[in-house]
């Protein structure tokens, strides 16, 4: 298992759309799957590779800035009533009312926040999915989305809340699937305005407000250790 390493200091959160780069998407095919087997998850959605020729798929990268090594992302699909959504695949078969639902919100431009990994080296820096997730809201509205759908796992579910998400109680049992393992339980939740983001928490809608003037967007955090980590969030490429 990968430790943390203390001599990160300069983070980069990258926006870009998949086929546009085909070796950073492989990096983050790699690291997404690696993170997943050390779970011992085989079977996911939203790990499939086939994104990558998907016009309509956009990528978060984070990376060391320093070494270029990647450490975590995130993905958002567009609706496009061509490429079944992560989401789609992942509950369709237990519950049909997805397709209808992702259907009614396609014509104004909606989609799903898919694939969040973060590497134990950013999670022992104490950097988690948060930081990531907001920037992927963030983006989305210079993609043409308006709404967003996302399935979260238990230990991702309150960020994704805090993050303006709703679980989506129609779905399934009160929106929780087994899945990936029957073992495991994912929530289907859904933000019904990544515009405005009426109900997103403070401080993360100011902080996506901001990434947004801001386009390359600059913070700096202490991380577990008491080491400054400079984050940049580079949300120019569309």
């Amino acid at each position: 298992m990968e430790e943390h390493n203390s001599d990160i200091k300069n983070i980069h959160f990258t926006a870009f759309r998949a086929i546009n780069d085909r070796e950073a998407c492989m990096q983050f095919v790699e690291g997404h799957r690696r993170v997943l087997e050390i779970f011992g998850i085989t079977q996911i959605t939203s790990a499939k590779a086939d994104w990558v020729s998907n016009p309509d798929v956009y990528v978060m990268l984070v990376t060391d800035a320093d070494t270029g090594k990647a450490l975590g992302g995130g993905r958002i699909h567009k609706a496009n009533r061509k490429n079944p959504l992560p989401i789609e695949e992942a509950v369709g078969y237990m519950d049909k009312k997805i397709y209808q639902m992702v259907d009614d919100y396609t014509d104004a431009g909606t989609g799903e926040v898919a694939g969040v990994w973060n590497s134990f080296e950013i999670a022992g820096l104490g950097i988690g999915s948060l930081h990531l997730s907001t920037a992927c809201v963030a983006y989305s509205k210079f993609i043409g989305i308006t709404t967003l759908f996302g399935l979260a796992a238990p230990a991702t579910y309150r960020n994704v809340v805090r993050g303006g998400f709703r679980v989506v109680t129609d779905l399934g049992n009160n929106g929780k699937f087994y899945y990936p393992k029957d073992d495991m339980t994912a929530t289907v939740l859904f933000n019904h305005d990544i515009i405005e983001l009426p109900l997103t928490l403070e401080p993360q809608r100011t902080i996506a407000f901001e990434m947004r003037r801001d386009i390359v967007y600059k913070t700096e955090i202490t991380s577990k250790q008491g080491d400054a980590v400079t984050l940049t969030f580079d949300l120019s490429r569309t």
